[in-house]
């Protein structure tokens, strides 16, 4: 039996599809969807992630009210771990800047690749590879040079065989 594919989602995720293509009002499918899934196992994020997240919109509430099962606490030893791992990798690249170096260690984005690899999930994000970067670390460079697997949210949805489907007013 194949082994269940489980997804972990960037802040990027929540946020892009909240203020553009996916928006609450436009396609409340998309929520429902995420927090069915995360009923299920099948995605999740971490705490930090929800922190990132805008206080005092729809957003907030959706993640404080309907979502808060599907954001896991970041705070365990595996996860600690791996951050030191992402971050050593990301301190001796010399093709990064220093403020780079220093923003990764910083960043949620250090977290989510670190349970991600600690907890064996595809990272999820909208950020797109860059491997001749100086200036910022990139999520899926990072989960390249360390064998963790990423995705973008619409193969991810594609791999869930998630579907929205309109139906004409009568």
């Amino acid at each position: 039996m194949a082994e269940k594919v489980r997804y972990l989602l960037d802040a990027n995720i929540f946020i892009q599809a909240h203020r553009t293509y996916y928006a609450f009002d436009i396609c409340p499918g998309f929520w429902d969807s995420l927090v069915h899934h995360g009923k299920e196992g099948d995605l999740i994020s971490i705490d930090r992630v929800c922190d990132e997240l805008k206080e005092g919109d729809v957003l907030d509430h959706w993640k404080k009210e309907v979502a808060r099962d599907i954001f896991l606490s970041s705070d365990n030893s595996e996860t600690l771990t791996a951050y030191t791992d992402a971050v050593r990798w990301v301190q001796k690249q010399a093709r990064f800047k220093n403020s780079a170096k220093s923003e990764f260690a910083n960043d949620v984005d250090a977290w989510i690749i670190a349970f991600a690899k600690a907890f064996g999930f595809i990272v999820v994000t909208n950020e797109e590879s860059r491997p001749n970067s100086q200036a910022s670390v990139k999520i899926p460079d990072v989960c390249d040079a360390l064998d963790i697997q990423w995705s973008n949210p619409f193969k991810m949805l594609r791999n869930l065989e998630i579907r929205y489907h309109w139906k004409a007013s009568s």
